[in-house]
């Protein structure tokens, strides 16, 4: 046993010997260097939003700052990207590499640098579209030194809910997207349905939104909508199979150019006749986006309920009265009546394009 432990006592002071050897530099490679002017480069947005509307421009800040003792270099990157819900994908906007300058997919032609100063790599965004919402990337690239900063482009608008004529329940998420898509708007996110919220929307259907999630929004708790004695909020089931499963969405839509008018005509309509007065006037039968938008944001009212190119009946009221939504400013919805039946009014739309 003495043996045994004068042999373990040997070998380990040989091991100790044999590491004080191998790293007896190391000290030389432990030099921290400190930089008492801070980063050589800095990327910074002035605001962390911008609000704009569609068809508008906008604006995305973004300023960079080089150590003043660098010399100027003619291969700076700027880079833009768009960032996708999860994160985990960025899309790209627009790059420029000197005087190479390039925008990408649904932006090309319509992005530009607004290069106010030499260190200005702010994005001018034109014409812009219900797409371009979200949260946006500006990278700046020196060499061996980068840095990055987010910017979001809010969109003034709103959040309606939304179901098809085969009933509530009855969307998967691309059928959800293309249901929006119909009715001139986009699904909406998680941040406009709980601005909606914050401003009065109360729903008690589950609808898609654009993570891929289901919600709804709640105001006034009651037993069927999570329970009477729960607080007010917007109630999530979290991420659900986009695929299999099927509810409501809730879709966004913003300003418009055009003009929505209910068509005065000396009789009721069917639905192919609504559509083909619309027509004749010019115009198209209207989508239920645009008269959500008419009535959010232009204060559009009429007390007739009309034909809608989804095959719905509606009328926005946003003066509340006798016989006219009395208890609250609202679109109003008749339901899917018979297309070939039933006799209507007709809102119509005509682009100013």
């Amino acid at each position: 046993m003495a043996f045994l432990l004068l042999f373990l006592l040997v070998l380990s002071e040989s091991r100790a010997d044999n590491f004080d050897e191998a790293y007896s530099d190391l000290e030389h490679y432990r030099t921290i260097y400190i930089s008492e002017n801070g980063p050589r480069l800095s990327v910074d947005t002035a605001q962390p939003k911008v609000i704009s509307q569609r068809g508008g421009n906008a604006t995305l800040p973004c300023k960079f700052n080089r150590d003043p003792s660098s010399a100027p270099n003619p291969k700076l990157r700027i880079k833009w990207t768009k960032l996708t819900s999860d994160y985990l994908k960025e899309i790209d906007v627009f790059v420029a590499l000197g005087f190479h300058k390039k925008s990408y997919g649904q932006f090309h032609g319509r992005v530009h640098l607004q290069a106010a100063s030499e260190n200005d790599a702010s994005l001018v965004i034109t014409e812009i579209m219900l797409e371009d919402y979200g949260k946006y990337k500006c990278e700046v690239i020196d060499g061996l030194e980068d840095d990055t900063a987010v910017v979001s482009l809010d969109l003034q608008g709103i959040v309606f809910p939304y179901f098809p004529r085969l009933g509530r329940y009855n969307l998967n998420f691309p059928d959800a997207e293309k249901a929006c898509s119909d009715q001139d708007a986009i699904v909406a996110s998680f941040d406009q349905l709980y601005d909606a919220w914050r401003d009065g929307l109360d729903w008690c259907n589950a609808g898609w939104l654009s993570d891929g999630s289901v919600q709804y929004p709640i105001t006034k708790p009651r037993e069927p909508c999570g329970g009477k004695n729960t607080i007010p909020g917007v109630r999530n089931y979290g991420m659900r199979d986009k695929q299999k499963e099927r509810y409501d969405v809730f879709c966004f839509t913003s300003n418009y150019k055009g003009r929505f008018y209910y068509l005065i005509h000396p009789s009721k309509l069917t639905y192919n006749e609504a559509v083909q007065a619309c027509q004749k006037d010019g115009a198209q039968i209207a989508k239920v986006g645009q008269m959500y938008a008419a009535w959010k944001l232009l204060g559009y009212d009429r007390c007739d309920a009309g034909w809608l190119a989804d095959g719905s009946v509606r009328y926005p009221i946003s003066r509340p009265r006798r016989r006219c939504s009395p208890t609250e400013a609202a679109v109003r919805f008749s339901g899917f009546p018979d297309k070939k039946h039933k006799l209507y009014g007709v809102y119509c739309y005509k682009s100013d394009n």
